[in-house]
């Protein structure tokens, strides 16, 4: 049929999607996820061949989700569910669109698609649990439509720049100028960018210069962040058209920031076009610089004052901040091996901005509703301080004290999660700098975990591996604040949660122990993964509960093991791994948690890490497995099994057969070792 009637067959399989969303079918189960997603496949490697078709009947299948009318909570959760699988699979499709259809395509595009991706963006609902995400997938479906049809979106953006220079009314809709925030831009395209608002800015009014602002400087990330070879290329062969086009706005903007509140407004912006200018700045750095410059030097002065708190103006000491944190995140970029005055730039308000940031006694606020920016820009900060100099780390000792605000841990967790996650710059200084901080890490991991789990009160935790000696070299100043409220709850989850991530992301920063003895390594160890153990089976915190999972699982995998306790890695894998099978088990037995079936299939998992860890270390395998606590687990885990086998769900019973499998292996890994002589002991 495919090969004859390819159209037919093609739109059978979009008809198939179509049918197959949780809208048209109301809650999904495993089969109907499965089915959706293999579908949702089919289109991706389809629009290869038949794009223009695919994207057609995507799109159409998204207006008339989004016309629907729905009724009641779980109706409203299946449009939403719908519309992100929809929009997920076009940005899939686009992200592969073949290079040699975009004339014939880019009509259809523009006609069809590109009004109804902004329209989704314009007015996504606010409040709305998905509404976030929603948008976040809109933005993601125009990125990857305006990689290779650039020109549809710029023309969309550069008419409504051209029809806003003559409009009279003092409200004006800048919903298309908004897009530039959201597209691929390379170094060209932003150069086209720039110059094309340096012909229109003047004539505009102040609602689309604001909106001009803010946007050009979010598409000036978009750029750095998606081509850092271009930025990085820019400081060591400047371009004279970029910073020409940069200079003549700064100009520009700088005439607009006539008031304080202007300034504050435009102050983030002006840095970024400075940054463009790496000759320029070169030149405001001397003494005496001529006139055409002389308003770039007074700008830079200007922004140190106000950092310094001598502007006058609470709202431009904030921009004061936004705008240097903007150039410090900028400089990481550059290699250092370049030699820019940029450099010098940074360290000339680095300490200030610390010092505003990161002051417990006065922390930073921009007001109701800023709470989210704020930790953003902190992060900024942080990150990029470290990259600068990973060694200068008095902010970090701040962020980790008991007397600093909840918001500062927040901000260290999620910093140190995407120092790791995002490396991609050799120069920029890998996590390994931080390990030292290891023991106050775990520390704060085991306290905010105690905290959650007493304001659960879901069910007793419990008992963990006990740790004195480590609790006890442990400075009363990081003694966390013993009296909690509901909000406080709600924060140290949120905490939690990211502890958890970061426990995902790099176990080793978890697991580092330089100075301990070997007991002691074991018993921090132990801590820390039966610590995971206990969020497993919460019911009310999923997220909590699967990224639990996923963390125990990458601490389970061969290398990671070895590190729980270098000294004695089989016997500390044997003693806490049996921990952790004998507390799962007995919460699957008692049927105390609702997912039993997920995590049988993740205790599989588990099970084919251990057997890989023993086949690595199959002369020595047995070695401490006569404790009790491993006879206990075993013994737990049969049952356990055995009773899923018993299961009326199918892939339970499927699992806890395969499971059976996976204890076989092990138990001919512990026989094989048996046999080996003389027995292997490590010294």
């Amino acid at each position: 049929m495919a090969a004859h009637k390819p159209v037919e067959w093609v739109q059978a399989v979009i008809t198939r999607f179509d049918e197959q969303l949780p809208i048209k079918v109301g809650h999904q189960n495993t089969h109907t996820k499965v089915s959706t997603e293999h579908n949702k496949e089919c289109l991706i490697n389809i629009s290869k061949y038949k794009f223009s078709l695919v994207i057609s009947g995507l799109t159409n299948i998204l207006k008339n989700v989004n016309n629907m009318r729905i009724f009641g909570e779980a109706a409203e959760k299946n449009l939403y569910l719908s519309q992100l699988i929809i929009l997920d699979t076009l940005e899939k499709c686009l992200a592969g669109q073949s290079k040699d259809c975009l004339r014939l395509d880019e009509t259809m595009l523009v006609k069809q698609l590109l009004p109804e991706i902004c329209h989704f963006i314009h007015t996504y609902r606010e409040g709305h649990q998905h509404a976030a995400e929603l948008r976040a997938s809109a933005s993601g479906v125009l990125f990857s439509l305006s990689c290779n049809n650039f020109n549809a979106v710029f023309s969309r953006i550069s008419t409504r720049l051209q029809e806003l220079t003559v409009c009279s009314e003092d409200t004006v809709d800048v919903h298309d100028i908004e897009l530039m925030q959201y597209i691929n831009v390379d170094c060209s395209k932003l150069k086209r960018l720039l110059q094309e608002t340096v012909l229109k800015f003047k004539a505009l009014k102040k609602p689309a210069q604001l909106a001009v602002i803010n946007s050009l400087e979010k598409a000036f990330w978009n750029w750095v962040e998606n081509y850092p070879d271009e930025f990085t290329m820019l400081y060591q062969r400047p371009q004279t058209d970029m910073a020409e086009a940069a200079e003549k706005l700064f100009d520009l903007v700088d005439s607009f920031a006539e008031s304080a509140k202007r300034k504050a407004a435009v102050w983030p912006l002006q840095i970024i076009l400075l940054i463009l200018c790496p000759e320029i700045t070169q030149i405001i750095s001397r003494e005496i610089v001529d006139d055409s410059k002389a308003n770039k030097k007074l700008f830079l002065d200007s922004l140190r004052k106000a950092l310094a708190g001598q502007g006058g103006s609470k709202q431009l000491t904030e921009s004061a901040a936004i705008a240097c944190v903007k150039l410090c995140k900028a400089s990481t970029y550059i290699n250092w091996e370049d030699h820019s005055v940029i450099f010098l730039l940074v360290q000339s308000i680095v300490m200030d901005l610390k010092t505003l940031l990161f002051n417990p006694a006065k922390p930073f606020w921009r007001g109701t509703g800023s709470q989210n920016a704020d930790v953003e820009l902190m992060m900024d900060c942080f990150v990029s301080c470290f990259r600068i100099n990973p060694h200068n780390n008095q902010h970090f000792k701040v962020c980790l004290a008991s007397s600093s605000p909840s918001t500062f841990h927040f901000v260290l967790v999620n910093s140190l999660h995407r120092i790791i996650t995002n490396s991609h710059l050799d120069w920029w200084p890998k996590i390994d700098a931080v390990y030292c901080h290891s023991g106050e890490l775990r520390f704060m991991f085991s306290d905010t975990l105690s905290r959650v789990i007493q304001g659960l009160s879901t069910h007793p935790p419990i008992r963990m591996t006990p740790s004195l000696t480590f609790k006890e070299k442990m400075t009363t100043s990081l003694k966390f604040k013993e009296k909690a409220t509901e909000m406080d709850t709600r924060s140290f989850k949120c905490l939690l949660l990211a502890l958890v991530k970061l426990i995902h992301a790099d176990p080793k920063l978890m697991l580092h122990n330089p100075v301990k003895q070997a007991p002691e390594i074991q018993s921090s160890t132990a801590e820390l993964i039966t610590g995971l153990v206990q969020l497993v089976p919460l019911t009310n915190t999923a997220q909590l509960s699967q990224e639990a999972m996923e963390a125990l699982l990458v601490l389970h995998q061969p290398e990671t093991i070895e590190l729980w306790n270098p000294d004695a890695p089989i016997e500390t894998f044997w003693d806490i791994s049996s921990q952790v099978l004998f507390l799962i088990c007995r919460k699957l037995i008692g049927h105390q948690m609702v997912n039993g079936t997920e995590v049988l299939k993740w205790l599989r998992e588990i099970l084919i890490c251990r057997n890989k860890f023993l086949l690595k270390n199959k002369e020595c395998a047995t070695l401490g497995s006569g404790i009790p606590i491993c006879r206990q687990a075993q013994t737990k885990l049969e049952v356990c099994l055995y009773m899923f086998l018993w299961s009326p769900d199918a892939e339970a019973v499927l699992v806890a057969m395969s499971c059976f499998r996976h204890l076989c292996e092990e138990a001919d890994i512990r026989s094989a070792a048996d046999e080996v002589a003389p027995p292997c002991r490590r010294g």
